[in-house]
């Protein structure tokens, strides 16, 4: 329990400073508009609606400052090499970066909401004020500029009986913009949801692509400087505070208070989103050039369950397990890129996936495979990028969970630990591996079942039996294959795999497993890992809090998982 407290304090101190920022810049922003002198006369038509329609404002420019930092894959990249040395529940802050890019996303939708609900209320506010007839200082206000015949007269953009909030909206820089970023905004959120994601990847991918127009609109958004304040020599000239209440006497020549000036507010967007585009245009330039650095496909393989094995070679190509790139194939999408975990170790000469087909994109790319008489389509590689399973040598005990063909990162590192003890790495950390694979047909087994045979075979000779437990676990099955498993259970390799180790049926009883592991290794730390459905990760991760010691010197369990 007790590193569970450790990286929840770090991500609850972490949120809590991003949580803070947005409260202080909202407060702030807000306090500002509402009291500052240069925009008395503003509030006097819009009211508090003027300083909730800013301070949202403020807090969505930093919000949209921060949305692109967690996708800077090549960033976050670096940071993990750099802070190689720090803190284990430090560096496990730089894995929560998609969720951290999905939280961001959502205070973007909460204060665009805030923000054109409250400029709803200031159009109205316009709108009425521009129609009084009663005197009163907001309807004196709205027709300064036909008054006086002077553009920087006007505080109200609706400047004749005529104009509607419509014509304003549509006809205005910032109107149009604000409609294209809240349209870009929604289609964004909307394609992002889960279901759409898994089920119509490519609809996700494409229109997420939206961010372009998203960003270059807020950019402009504020040039066309609808809301005012009171300049500053007009502040000097003519005080709200002293001129306010005779705005009846503007008009004469002998007053000492004069009308009012205005300008537009400037554009303050672009300064927020400045510095992070830059490094994401920095970001696109490196992956682009990776990108056109020519692959060779050095083998092809169609293993059972329509999954396609890649191997590949690419000039300068260093890679570390766990790892995963970005794979391209211009005839089937020029645009689609889509993420694959590497399942060759750094040791072999060449990189290697594993594709299963999901979705269009997928099939059609084992269908251009698939085809004999075809020249091999031509693929484009960006990578690699590190992700948390790169940890895995650091740890004294590692638990690895992969379901499915999400079992791809622990390929990468069964091979790894196969080629360390065939050439003696004495620099080996880690002590036990426990290999949990979950599996819904018979046939997916048949992806790696060599590599285990070869794990098998490599502890014996070394007299390390007990170095990698692995459990095989088939939970889509019938009782014709239960039966048969059953016939044959007393022979020497299971019937399902050809391994020693027999295949289970149904899901591992997670309580009894990490049990077992935690009085097998009671002053260990042990590295949990996986590559699966969510459901899956929160029983993992309440097993991994239910079963470390509140004692830090006793057995830690700490849960990673993957998320690209």
């Amino acid at each position: 329990m007790g590193n569970w407290v450790v990286n929840h304090w770090f991500s609850v101190l972490f949120l809590a400073t991003w949580l803070g920022l947005n409260v202080f810049l909202f407060v702030h922003a807000f306090l500002s508009y509402e009291k500052a002198d240069k925009y008395f006369y503003t509030r006097e038509i819009l009211g508090s609606a003027l300083a909730w329609a800013r301070a949202s404002a403020r807090c969505l420019n930093f919000n949209s400052t921060l949305i692109l930092l967690p996708v800077c894959r090549n960033l976050l990249s670096f940071l993990r090499g750099t802070c190689s040395f720090c803190r284990h529940a430090l560096r496990k802050q730089l894995d929560h970066n998609l969720a951290f890019h999905k939280l961001v996303a959502y205070m973007i939708c909460l204060h665009t909401a805030t923000h054109i609900i409250a400029h709803l209320f200031n159009f109205e506010h316009y709108s009425r004020s521009r129609w009084a007839t009663d005197g009163s200082l907001a309807s004196i206000l709205s027709t300064l500029s036909q008054q006086e015949r002077d553009e920087d007269s006007w505080i109200n953009p609706i400047q004749s009986p005529n104009m509607t909030v419509e014509y304003v909206t549509f006809t205005s820089i910032t109107g149009v913009t604000g409609v294209i970023i809240t349209i870009a905004l929604v289609l964004m959120v909307t394609s992002a949801m889960e279901f759409i994601r898994r089920s119509y990847f490519e609809v996700f991918w494409y229109t997420h692509r939206i961010f372009i127009v998203y960003f270059i609109g807020l950019g402009i958004h504020g040039i066309g400087g609808i809301v005012r304040g009171q300049t500053e020599e007009s502040l000097n000239e003519s005080h709200p505070h002293r001129c306010a209440e005779f705005f009846e006497q503007w008009c004469d020549h002998d007053s000492h208070c004069k009308h009012p000036r205005f300008e537009g507010l400037p554009a303050e967007s672009w300064k927020w989103i400045l510095a992070p585009g830059i490094l994401y245009i920095f970001e696109r330039i490196l992956r682009f050039y990776r990108s056109k650095q020519k692959v060779v496909i050095t083998k092809v393989v169609m293993h059972p369950s329509k999954v396609l094995e890649l191997q590949m070679s690419k000039r300068g190509f260093i890679m570390e397990v766990g790892q995963y790139i970005f794979v391209n194939c211009p005839s089937i999408s020029y645009l689609e890129w889509h993420p694959f975990t590497l399942t060759s170790a750094p040791e072999e000469d060449f990189f290697s996936i594993h594709i299963r087909a999901v979705g269009d994109w997928t099939e059609n790319l084992i269908r251009a495979f698939e085809q004999q008489h075809s020249p091999i389509p031509r693929i484009e590689v960006d990578g690699p990028f590190g992700t948390v399973s790169e940890d895995v040598f650091q740890y004294e005990v590692a638990v690895l969970v992969g379901a499915g063909i999400g079992v791809t990162p622990f390929a990468s590192i069964l091979k790894s630990i196969w080629y360390k003890f065939r050439h003696a790495d004495h620099n080996l950390k880690t002590q036990t591996i426990y290999f949990f694979w979950i599996c819904r047909e018979t046939g997916a087994f048949a992806w790696f079942s060599d590599l285990l045979a070869s794990l098998e075979h490599e502890m014996e000779e070394l007299g390390k039996v007990d170095f990698l437990n692995y459990h095989l676990f088939l939970t889509g099955w019938d009782t014709n294959i239960a039966g048969h498993a059953a016939l044959n259970f007393d022979k020497a390799t299971d019937i399902l795999t050809g391994l020693k180790q027999k295949t289970s049926f149904g899901r591992p009883m997670w309580d009894n497993e990490f049990s077992t592991i935690a009085n097998a290794h009671p002053k260990s730390v042990v590295g949990v890992f996986l590559c699966g459905p969510q459901t899956l990760a929160k029983s993992l991760s309440k097993c991994c809090h239910q079963y470390s010691s509140l004692d830090p010197r006793k057995v830690q369990f700490y849960f990673n998982k993957e998320d690209f």
